[in-house]
């Protein structure tokens, strides 16, 4: 299997993208980056480099439903007619529909303020115009196959992240393409979703994300191919890593909060009291996954009081 990363620049704090060629039959991307002017350049170039063009592409698969890694998908469908697939929980998210109540109530749940969701919900608004939305995608689920002329990509749902997740691994020799759940220099943000089976409650993303992790660790992979920043060769001694990490922020969350109990949303002035902007929703993504990770491991205790959660030491 010939494979060629491409890097293509964004216009956000996280870098440059990585988008992966599969050389071989039908011509295959895995992330193509976002829907910016300087973004396409770079791609049209570094397929150009390769012998290739837009036209060529004949399948896309989507890692995960954000802008930065499927926001060029419809220039190229519409150049190549090439067939788009993503996991199923994350095919909503790139549709031109965006029903944002099941997060409104989420975030009210958390605690944040009307100004603050109206915020937030701007800021998502402006973030998807980095990306055209899809009007047609093909499903994928956990351990389908992706068939190439001689070889093939096995997908496993890694949820956490996003609830659509995903990972390829090209089982001969336990290469896997990692997007963002696993990266060699970033923590990957948990996310806050909806449930993708029942829209009225919180996506567990953080436990999630941990299993996710240990069933990569099972699979013993031999590199894995992040969708940012270089490969990681020594998974054993990175998921150790990130087990100490989330450890040690939970520890210093639970720390901070006051015995009377408070919402994600104040508790995440204190775990990031320096956070604005877009940032803001991130801060609060993680303490509210780190929050309802410490209720399921019996640290917490979790209560609703005039529709908010409120979280206390047990």
């Amino acid at each position: 299997m010939k494979l060629h990363r491409i890097s293509v620049p964004t216009p956000f704090y996280v870098g440059p993208v990585n988008v992966y060629l599969i050389e071989e039959d039908p011509l295959t991307l895995i992330d193509v980056g976002p829907r910016h002017e300087g973004s396409l350049e770079a791609l049209r170039s570094g397929l150009a480099s390769l012998g290739h063009k837009l036209s060529d592409i004949k399948r896309i698969i989507i890692s995960h439903a954000h802008a930065d890694h499927y926001g060029l998908a419809r220039v190229v469908v519409d150049e190549s007619g090439a067939s788009v697939h993503i996991h199923e929980w994350d095919a909503p998210a790139v549709s031109a529909n965006t029903d944002y109540r099941a997060y409104r109530e989420l975030l009210s749940q958390a605690g944040v303020p009307a100004e603050g969701i109206e915020r937030m919900e701007a800021g998502y608004e402006k973030f998807k115009g980095f990306a055209h939305p899809l009007e047609q995608v093909e499903t994928l689920k956990d351990e389908d196959e992706i068939l190439f002329e001689h070889e093939s990509l096995m997908v496993v749902h890694t949820p956490g992240h996003t609830p659509g997740s995903i990972c390829l691994v090209r089982t001969s020799n336990r290469l896997v393409f990692a997007s963002d759940t696993v990266l060699k220099n970033i923590t990957p943000n948990p996310v806050l979703s909806p449930d993708p089976i029942d829209d009225k409650r919180r996506f567990q993303s953080l436990g999630e994300y941990l299993v996710s992790l240990a069933r990569i660790r099972a699979l013993a992979p031999t590199v894995l191919k992040g969708g940012h920043g270089d490969d990681v060769t020594d998974y054993d001694e990175h998921f150790h890593r990130l087990f100490r990490f989330t450890q040690a922020r939970q520890s210093k969350l639970l720390g901070l909060l006051p015995r009377e109990g408070t919402t994600a949303w104040e508790a995440s002035s204190l775990l990031f009291p320096e956070a604005r902007g877009y940032h803001r929703f991130l801060a609060l993504s993680e303490t509210v996954a780190h929050l309802d990770y410490a209720v399921s491991e019996s640290k917490l205790a979790s209560e609703r009081r005039d529709g908010h959660d409120i979280y206390s030491l047990v």
